[in-house]
């Protein structure tokens, strides 16, 4: 890792900053920062009511430049289930757009504490669930057609919007792809997983961070174990999408991430775990032109071709 990276990591995994208390503030950061470029293609932003209809989903529709096939990416953001949103991941989404050849359809859920769980996962089961038997919504021909995709605390809704699927006798996707998802419940000094240990500190995303953020997602204890929260506590992983799960090695997330992997692939489901070297938590926002993204993209779109 580049030296001058590492300083720089150390930096922002500063202790000072506690996201129970100052999650508004990143957030107004973030939309400070966060940018719509311009570009010669169109973004539309499309609406779909929840089922009661008491409130609507923002969807952000991003074209690719070069249009490969009918295909759509269902992407649901990251950001702990508190921060993030359709604007901070523009450029992400842009990227992901122009990097597969496929249409991206990115999710504005409701946001923790505001709107606890299970409030975002069912926004984004509702858009799943509603592109998946609404077709013509989506462009696509065949339910087969679309992935669900997501990065972190949107890793984490991807899985369970495919199991939450699955236990409501709704289809099921074709594929799934999971970035460096949250799978567990336990994210302090007594998890089982390594790597929260090693990668906990100093490299961007801390343990802490990912602890506080699991609190404010579901402020009850004993419902953090929940399979739709922890997917990888499911007693039953059978019948999910083929899954590519994308991890960095600089992750506190890493282990719990190949770990639903492999529960995956040994309940029977067909299953690529794909390990990014030198990597940390969150690259895929990073410019499409660095190493990390452009390792995860050749896997996604090796991932996204095969029948």
């Amino acid at each position: 890792m580049n030296p001058l990276f590492r300083i720089v990591l150390k930096l922002v995994s500063s202790p000072k900053i506690n996201m129970q208390e100052d999650y508004l503030w990143v957030r107004k950061v973030q939309q400070f920062f966060s940018s719509k470029p311009k570009r010669g293609y169109r973004i539309l932003d499309k609406k779909i009511y929840s089922e009661d209809r008491s409130h609507d989903i923002p969807v952000r529709i991003f074209y690719p430049k070069e249009p490969l096939n009918e295909d759509v990416l269902v992407f649901f953001h990251g950001g702990g289930w508190v921060i993030g949103d359709i604007d901070t991941y523009t450029t992400a989404c842009t990227n992901m757009a122009d990097l597969t050849g496929r249409v991206v359809y990115s999710v504005d859920y409701r946001l923790a504490p505001e709107y606890p769980y299970p409030s975002g996962l069912e926004d984004c089961y509702r858009i799943a669930e509603t592109l998946m038997t609404h077709l013509e919504l989506s462009g696509s021909m065949e339910a087969s057609q679309i992935t669900l995709i997501g990065d972190s605390a949107g890793g984490n809704l991807a899985a369970a919007v495919s199991l939450l699927l699955r236990d409501r006798g709704k289809a099921v996707p074709t594929k799934q792809i999971l970035l460096y998802p949250v799978t567990y419940w336990n994210h302090t000094e007594s998890s089982p997983f390594e790597s929260i240990r090693t990668n906990g500190y100093e490299y961007g995303l801390t343990a802490k961070k990912v602890q506080e953020y699991m609190e404010m997602y579901e402020p009850d204890p004993a419902n953090r174990k929940n399979p739709y929260i922890s997917p990888l506590m499911a007693k039953d992983l059978k019948n999910q999408p083929k899954t590519l799960i994308i991890t960095a090695e600089f992750d506190p997330l890493r282990d719990e991430g190949e770990m639903y992997g492999i529960a995956l692939r040994e309940a029977g489901n067909d299953v690529v775990i794909q390990r990014i070297g030198g990597a940390v938590h969150g690259f895929i926002t990073y410019p499409k032109f660095a190493v990390p993204v452009t390792a995860a993209y050749q896997a996604i779109n090796n991932f996204l071709n095969e029948k």
